[in-house]
C-alpha cells in the first residue's frame, strides 16, 4: 500500500484528531507540517485533481485568513488560486491527506477508512 501524505497542522484539532487516529489503526503516513512545507504548485494541482468539489474542498472560506484577504477566488484563473494557497496555506482546510488516488480533507472516520482500506489478497479468499 501507498504511504499517506498527511498535510497538518499541530494546534488543529482535526488534524490531533486524524493523527491520533493514523497511529491507533497503525497507518504508514508522512506527515508533513502544512505550513513550514506547503504543498508545491505541482502538489497542490494534483491535490485539486482528486476533488471531487474542486476549490470549495480544499479553500477554507469561513477563515479569518480568507475574510482579511477580501479576494473573489470565483474571478481568479486556477494558477492565481493556486498560487494564492501556496502564498496564504491557512486557506487551505485541514488536515489533507491522500494516497495519491484519493482524497480527505478533515477528519472523517469513514473516508480515512475507505483511504487506508487494505486491498483483499486473493490468498485471503479462498477457504
Amino acid at each position: 500500500m501507498e504511504e499517506i501524505k498527511f498535510y497538518t497542522y499541530p494546534s488543529c484539532t482535526s488534524c490531533r484528531k486524524t493523527k491520533k487516529w493514523l497511529v491507533k489503526e497503525d497507518v504508514n503516513f508522512k506527515e508533513r507540517h502544512l505550513f513550514r512545507e506547503t504543498p508545491t504548485h505541482k502538489e497542490m494541482l494534483e491535490l485539486l485533481s482528486m476533488t471531487t468539489e474542486g476549490m470549495d474542498e480544499l479553500l477554507a472560506k469561513r477563515s479569518q485568513e480568507y475574510k482579511k484577504l477580501n479576494v473573489d477566488v470565483d474571478s481568479m484563473t486556477l494558477s492565481e488560486v493556486v498560487n494564492l494557497l501556496i502564498e496564504h496555506p491557512r486557506l487551505l482546510r485541514r488536515p489533507i491527506l491522500t494516497d495519491g488516488k484519493k482524497l480527505v480533507v478533515g477528519y472523517n472516520e469513514s473516508a480515512l477508512k475507505n483511504l487506508v482500506k487494505k486491498k483483499t489478497s486473493l490468498a485471503s479468499l479462498v477457504v
